[in-house]
């Protein structure tokens, strides 16, 4: 399987940026698409952005020219730039991966979530 480890969470006042970044590991053989979600409470989980092995990259309405994804060289790593965070970006922010193991085998896996807080 594949096991992904999100860091940056936190606590930050409105307008200010925070970072997450989501390391992937395992019997990967590739990781097609990475991504980030969120559920904030009483709701459901939404796209927030994604983005290919080739570097395409959709991100949600509420968080276009605002938030950056990016991926690193090895595509083992995905990051996501927060930048004018606003009391509506809380939530607990969870990183996805989709490809194939090493073997064949498909995966479609997630992280345990990390929350956001925007709040003055």
């Amino acid at each position: 399987q594949v096991q992904l480890v999100e860091t940056g969470g936190g606590l930050v006042q409105p307008g200010g940026s925070l970072r997450l970044s989501c390391a992937a590991s395992g019997r990967i053989f590739s990781i097609n698409n990475m991504g980030w979600y969120r559920q904030a409470p009483g709701k459901e989980r939404e796209l927030v952005a994604t983005i290919t092995s080739r570097g395409n990259t959709n991100y949600a309405d509420s968080v276009k020219e605002r938030f950056i994804i990016s991926r690193d060289n090895a595509k083992t790593t995905v990051s996501l730039q927060m930048n004018s965070l606003k009391p509506e970006d809380t939530a607990v922010y969870y990183c996805n991966a989709i490809g194939f193991l090493v073997g064949g085998k498909s995966y479609d896996s997630w992280g345990q979530g990390t929350q956001i807080t925007v709040s003055s």
